[in-house]
């Protein structure tokens, strides 16, 4: 804990097995403690001095106040094997929501890493670092939100994690809605450390290395005190051929594995048309030499040349090469003034691949179809690249690159005015965050040409049925042919988007926690004031947005903004058992070229302690999020992507539970969209409030229980297409609840636009204030620990997180969505809980750890958003309904020796039983990821060996 200045006390019964328990994690090594921090020698008179714990700006004696905050160790960290800050945090109870990560190959923040508290929007948890909040990742989740990256902050170098759930703007201003994430480096080393770890995967890929360092200073008679560590990290990808699942299409599906459309010329009117007269001979060695002719009954001649090993040549995980130097100094100065200062830098890299799914190329993007005067038809050509079109290394030459580069700058003055009680902290503080997106592209003009010198032939005007569609007479033999390394590279290169966010910070905070005495103790106040200066600039490469890149467009936009708060907190222990916690806060956002926006938040605590060894709490109180910059200074940003035209497959029978036989045109329509900012937007408003009860019958166990609950209002975010797609077909169609003149019918006819043959072309998903989301959910965690004599001690540890209400409203007027209920709009899990169990002996440490996700719909109930299924489908292995996937658990285990006093060892197997995600055998064959990559991994076993050696011992 951070400690301040103030004399020691006897805690209760209560705050001493809670003190222990935090503690206990430590007894047995050789920790490295904050200067000054003393262990716990007897749990029923323990002399600690007051500590400030994220959730409050006073320093208390109690470790547990109204607020549950949940503590993640440097030692926690350590023995259930996570291997970076967010495995840390999506392995807590809390992180019920599923989030995109380098799994979702072809997502648009491939190189970061992020959580959702409670099933929430990942934008809407506040992080800081040392109490100080991190600035925005300059790329936008989902191309759309702005949020933290998690990434760049070095394992090896944290002292602690805190995790406060619930909205805490009256502390910490806008974006506090689901929680507060505080994490907390290292102060101080007792000596010198160096840290060498190794990991591998067993099911391959992956392979890891990290080494870190650090030291303590102390110099000037011990004034000046400082410390220095670093971290270096190198990782390989896994790619999706490295699993067994995601190498080839789903061979347990609703429908047989339906190979990749490599080679193929299509219709409208009359679907496939297979032209090859070498029946696709000249390209057998592609993909591995799984290429060849494949048949798919129903779809014109049906033959057309393709392989089923394609979903196999994309990354599951990034690589990765990451550096992070870190360091802290405080320099005493007379009269118990203290200047401090720290700088947290980070540099890194990670590769990708989207996968051959997303590398590609075809006439529909330039000339929409081409008319063939020798076939009387409208045509279109459809060619994946190959890893043999791109030479020795195959998909490694075509690999993207995110790198980022980060520094987090503190300087400040602390200490107390004279002889008073009251404490005084100001600073000055500095983030800048940048990134160089490297992204892998086809060049427009280059590729097409390409394709009409050496296949399409040259143009013969247009077609005579519409006057608007050229006419090609192609060598279709010359289609069926693989590509020189040299005529792919012609066409093919890289772009460079450059991103920034920073924001400097100017801070002042007088404390007294010893402001007069009530009949319960000492009252405590804080006040603070804060300025500063919000900066996002996003620059895409100039061809991304002129049409010069092939098929791929960006984001853009940029903005700046002033903010200035201030913050109040009053601490009033009225009774010796009551304690009541006020707070206020004001905020005022001037963003340059749009309106201002301020909002006034509140909170009130109440902590009864009826006997020393039970506490019952609550709290309730208001939040908010500001529109970010990327909300309101986001321009006109285009993308590309693939949507199910669920309208134009029902008109053929194919209802949405059916679109893997719906014809390719219609089920994969790859279509412009276009999302923006908007000035006009309001903040997000909330209503929060909990309630629990935290027992403590003895020092060796502890138990609590909270009820959270949040009335969001307003929210802000960019339409889902495949959403507006889906409810564009039920509003046309008459499906019951959907009616054409609602307001969500409206808004989803006017944002999407089809050509002339009735076929998606456009699709518009505006960032707009939605209406209300109400969440209530209940948490709980257990920490008992039994001594075995000469047998050494066992720790008992775990907490559980259940969603039993969450419910939206898209716009004012639509029915309520109940989110737990409905797989279309959610496939978060309602409940997850982690467990651990470590036994102690001599030198020797063990914990076995388990983290368990609740039911999760499957992929037809997904689609079908209702687990109302009677009739199911006769699958390729039997009928398959809709309905939930099994809970799922997986296992970790760690063994610790300290070998000498300067030396510790430790080996992790992380997934012990390499168990795989629920097999969902809803997914149909045209699947090459039949599991929610959301919520589950398929990374399998890893193991990793570490040694740790602690100089001068």
């Amino acid at each position: 804990m951070v400690k301040s200045r103030s004399n020691g006390f006897q805690k209760s019964r209560l705050s001493a097995a809670l003190f222990a328990a935090l503690l206990m994690p430590t007894i047995g090594f050789a920790q490295d403690q904050e200067e000054g921090e003393q262990q716990a020698t007897s749990p029923q008179a323990t002399t600690v001095d007051k500590i400030t714990v994220t959730g409050s700006l006073i320093p208390q004696t109690e470790i547990e106040t109204f607020t549950p905050v949940t503590i993640i160790s440097a030692e926690d960290i350590k023995v259930r094997g996570y291997t970076n800050i967010s495995d840390a945090l999506q392995q807590s109870s809390f992180a019920t929501g599923g989030v995109q990560g380098s799994q979702s190959s072809a997502s648009f923040t491939q190189g970061a890493e992020t959580l959702s508290l409670f099933g929430l929007s990942v934008s809407y948890t506040k992080y800081l670092i040392d109490g100080r909040p991190m600035a925005d990742y300059p790329a936008l989740y989902n191309g759309s939100d702005a949020f933290n990256n998690i990434s760049g902050i070095p394992i090896d170098l944290v002292e602690r994690i805190e995790i406060l759930p619930g909205g805490q703007s009256s502390l910490y201003g806008s974006d506090a809605i689901a929680g507060v994430i505080n994490i907390i480096l290292k102060k101080s080393l007792d000596a010198p450390v160096i840290s060498v770890r190794g990991g591998t995967y067993t099911e391959g890929g992956g392979d890891m290395g990290r080494v870190s360092a650090a030291r303590s200073f102390s110099l000037a008679d011990d004034k000046l005190n400082l410390l220095l560590g670093a971290q270096y990290e190198n990782r390989e990808p896994i790619w999706a051929y490295d699993r067994d699942i995601t190498k080839q299409y789903y061979q347990n599906g609703t429908s047989r594995p339906i190979a990749s459309r490599d080679f193929l010329v299509y219709s409208p009117f009359t679907s496939y048309n297979f032209m090859d007269p070498a029946d696709c001979a000249n390209v057998t060695s592609g993909f591995g030499g799984t290429e060849g002719l494949q048949v798919r009954p129903g779809f014109g001649d049906g033959n057309y040349c393709g392989s089923f090993q394609t979903p196999g040549y994309r990354t599951l995980r990034n690589s990765k090469e990451a550096f992070q130097l870190y360091s802290h100094a405080t320099y005493d100065l007379a009269g118990g003034h203290q200047l401090y200062g720290d700088v947290l830098y980070s540099d890194e890299e990670v590769g990708y691949h989207v996968g051959a799914n997303y590398t590609w190329w075809g006439t529909g993007v330039e000339w929409g179809y081409f008319y063939d005067p020798n076939l009387d038809d409208l045509m279109n050509l459809q060619r994946a690249f190959m890893p043999e079109d791109m030479g020795p290394g195959g998909f490694e030459n075509s690999m993207s690159f995110d790198k980022s580069e980060s520094y987090v700058a503190n300087l400040g003055l602390r200490g107390t005015f004279g002889d008073s009680s009251w404490d005084y902290d100001g600073s000055l503080s500095r983030t800048d965050y940048k990134l160089d997106e490297r992204g892998f592209a086809r060049f427009a003009d280059p590729i097409n040409q390409w394709f009409v010198d050496n296949v399409l032939g040259p143009q013969q005007g247009l077609d005579p049925y519409y006057g608007v569609y050229p006419v090609f007479t192609p060598d279709y033999g010359a289609f069926y042919q693989l590509i020189s390394p040299e005529d792919f590279r012609s066409f093919t290169g890289y772009t460079s988007s450059k991103s920034k966010t920073t924001n400097t910070l100017a801070r002042f905070q007088l404390t007294n926690a010893s402001l007069f005495t009530l009949p319960g103790g000492d009252a405590g106040m804080a006040l603070a004031v804060e300025g500063a200066r919000e900066t996002w600039d996003y620059k895409p490469d100039a061809r991304l947005m002129n049409g010069e890149v092939w098929g791929t467009t960006s984001v853009d936009g940029g903005g700046e903004r002033d903010r200035a708060a201030i913050t109040g907190e009053l601490r009033l222990p009225v009774l010796d058992p009551l304690t009541v916690s006020i707070s206020g806060r004001y905020d005022d956002f001037r963003p340059d070229g749009a309106e201002n926006v301020s909002k006034t938040t509140y909170s009130l605590g109440l902590e009864y302690r009826p006997i020393d060894s039970l506490l019952f709490r609550g709290k309730y109180g208001t939040a908010f999020k500001a529109p970010t910059l990327a909300d309101q200074f986001q321009a006109m940003s285009g993308y590309y992507s693939f949507v199910t035209d669920y309208y134009q497959c029902q008109q053929r029978g194919f209802d949405p539970t059916q679109v893997e036989n719906c014809p390719a045109a219609y089920s994969s329509r790859q279509y412009f969209g276009e999302t923006s900012g908007s000035i006009d937007l309001d903040p997000l408003n909330a209503d929060v409030w909990s309630y629990g009860v935290v027992w403590a019958p003895s020092a060796n166990f502890s138990t609590s229980v909270d009820y959270h609950h949040w009335d969001i209002r307003d929210e802000v975010g960019s339409q889902n297409a495949d959403g507006l797609a889906l409810r564009e077909m039920q509003c046309r169609t008459g499906v019951p609840g959907y009616d054409i003149n609602s307001p969500v019918c409206q808004d989803a006819l006017s944002k999407i636009v089809r050509n002339s043959q009735g076929n998606i072309v456009y699709i518009y998903t505006p960032k707009v204030n939605e209406a209300r989301e109400v969440l209530d959910a209940i948490s709980a965690s257990m920490t008992y620990n039994q001594d075995l004599g000469s047998s050494g001690s066992l720790l008992f540890r775990g907490s559980y997180t259940n969603n039993i209400k969450h419910e939206y409203w898209q716009f004012e007027g639509d029915e309520v969505i109940d989110l737990l209920r409905r797989p279309g709009w959610s496939s978060d899990p309602k409940s997850k809980a982690n467990a651990s169990v470590t036994w102690r002996l001599n030198n020797w440490s063990t914990t076995f750890y388990a983290n368990r996700i609740g039911h999760t719909p499957n992929y037809r109930a997904r689609v079908r958003d209702s687990y109302d299924d009677p009739n199911g489908l006769n699958g390729v292995n039997g009928r398959v309904f809709a309905g939930k996937l099994a809970p799922f658990t997986l296992y970790n285990l760690s063994v610790n020796y300290k070998a000498t006093d300067n030396l510790d060892l430790s080996f992790m197997v992380n997934n012990v039983f390499n168990d795989m995600p629920p097999e969902d055998r809803s997914y149909p064959g045209t699947s090459g990821a039949p599991y929610n990559s959301a919520q589950y991994s398929v990374y399998g076993r890893a193991l990793y060996v570490e040694a740790r050696y602690t100089f001068g011992k």
